[in-house]
């Protein structure tokens, strides 16, 4: 996506307004451009072309209504004619970030299986900080999206411990990953029993990077590469988007990319439980009893509630170092949607003062979140008769809260986030195609620039 932003001069000049500032910016035009802009029909929203004295395009306009909604321009790469283009009227370099950000969201097009004709504006940008800061954020939703539109024959555990590896090679990190028996061998039960079913060998990918001296901050990602629901057979128009059941890995190896693409001075770990959930003869079951790595022992009651189970043992081994903060991101629950909708992410910590910060922190990127309960008497509804809790909760209702309670039994004291997403666009907003989408991610990263930057 970054190819609609350069660091170059040049290009048609474009003017952007918020509603007021074209209201003052026409009062000094001289009578020609008004008549023009007249004429033509231009109310003062969206975009106007300005000819120039010899019948070429003189300069362009756009109108959003707030410019700091970082999607305020996510539509302009398509609404402009194919050009380039250079911002005349705002210098602020944050304005411009954000306009840029928005611009190179609204240019993404996911091609893998089918190339587009489309051609874009590409904005120019003097500014080299300004164009860097602008592609790392849109290079990280670029990867995000990508990962969860790619279908599941080509996204499956192994494909998803490539991507990591490369990730690690990219930025001088370290990666490795256990794999198939190794997981029962070094005590990651449930990682195994959830994709022992599938003929793609279940994972637990790891990435690790910064310097130890940092604060730690470990990412996890629910990666369910396709989700059938396991011998609870999901029925068909259920399965349908099931390919992005693996949202959550997607969610932290964008964050994770934009960590390290911008240098901030923590120490990283990502964890990524990998599994397909699918049906054969070794199938976890209704009613199995599976050990964790923790020890705790959970009774299975529905096998479509698994990504709680793949994140419990991940959960685990990242409480166990005992970092600064631990974040997970998981398309969990319907019931965080039913909530919230699809395109709000709910997430639940055990840090209050946290909570505020990171829906601020949402605010300022135009990536809101919402802070959920976690309501400590729900966890009545996770208790079994045979073993220490069971998977899903006795109750229809707050089922969001008792999944977060549930992941909870697994971090121990130690400062947490759970993020429970959609992933998924299921319509078109400026900057933003139907399809996976990233979530929460620039929230988190605004959050920790805040927190760690030097």
């Amino acid at each position: 996506m970054s190819c609609a932003i350069a660091h170059q001069s040049g290009g048609t000049p474009l003017n952007i307004f918020e509603p007021q500032q074209y209201d003052h910016w026409l009062s000094e035009q001289p009578d020609t451009t008004r008549q023009w802009l007249q004429a033509s029909g231009f109310e003062g929203k969206g975009v106007a072309l300005v000819p120039g004295n010899n019948g070429e395009l003189g300069h362009a306009i756009a109108v959003v209504s707030d410019l700091t909604d970082m999607f305020a321009c996510g539509d302009l790469a398509q609404q402009l004619p194919v050009g380039e283009y250079h911002i005349d009227n705002i210098r602020d370099p944050d304005r411009l970030v954000a306009i840029a950000f928005g611009w190179g969201c609204g240019a993404y097009r996911y091609e893998r299986y089918r190339k587009s004709d489309s051609k874009f504006a590409q904005l120019n940008l003097d500014d080299a900080d300004v164009v860097r800061e602008a592609n790392d954020l849109i290079d990280a939703v670029g990867l995000t999206r990508d990962l969860i539109n790619t279908p599941a024959s080509d996204m499956m555990p192994e494909d998803l411990a490539t991507v990591t590896q490369h990730l690690a090679e990219r930025y001088n990190a370290v990666f490795r990953q256990w794999t198939g028996e190794d997981l029962k061998q070094d005590n990651f039960p449930m990682i195994h029993a959830v994709g022992r079913a599938s003929d793609h060998d279940p994972r637990l990918l790891q990435l690790t990077w910064g310097n130890p001296e940092h604060p730690k901050v470990t990412l996890v990602g629910k990666g369910v590469c396709f989700d059938s629901g396991g011998l609870n057979l999901k029925p068909g128009n259920a399965m349908r988007l099931m390919k992005k059941d693996m949202g959550g890995a997607a969610q932290v190896l964008g964050l994770a990319q934009l960590i390290m693409a911008r240098h901030l001075p923590v120490r990283l770990r990502v964890l990524i439980p990998a599994v397909e959930n699918a049906v054969s003869g070794n199938a976890f079951r209704p009613g199995d009893v599976i050990n964790t790595r923790q020890g705790l022992t959970v009774e299975i009651d529905n096998t479509d509630a698994e990504g709680r189970l793949v994140l419990c043992d991940a959960l685990t081994e990242a409480a166990a170092e005992t970092p600064d903060l631990i974040i997970d991101f998981a398309t969990l629950t319907g019931a965080c949607r039913v909530a919230l909708g699809t395109e709000l992410p709910g997430f639940f910590t055990n840090q209050l003062s946290l909570a505020g910060d990171l829906m601020q922190s949402g605010e300022r990127v135009t990536d809101p979140v919402w802070s959920m309960p976690l309501h400590q008497p729900y966890k009545e509804f996770m208790k079994s008769d045979v073993a220490d809790l069971v998977n899903c909760a006795s109750t229809p209702f707050g089922g969001a809260i008792t999944a977060a309670l549930y992941l909870q039994h697994f971090v121990a004291d130690v400062p947490w986030v759970h993020f429970d997403v959609m992933a998924w666009n299921n319509r078109k907003l400026p900057g933003r195609p139907v399809g996976g989408e990233a979530m929460g991610i620039r929230a988190v990263f605004e959050y920790l620039h805040n927190r760690f930057q030097d």
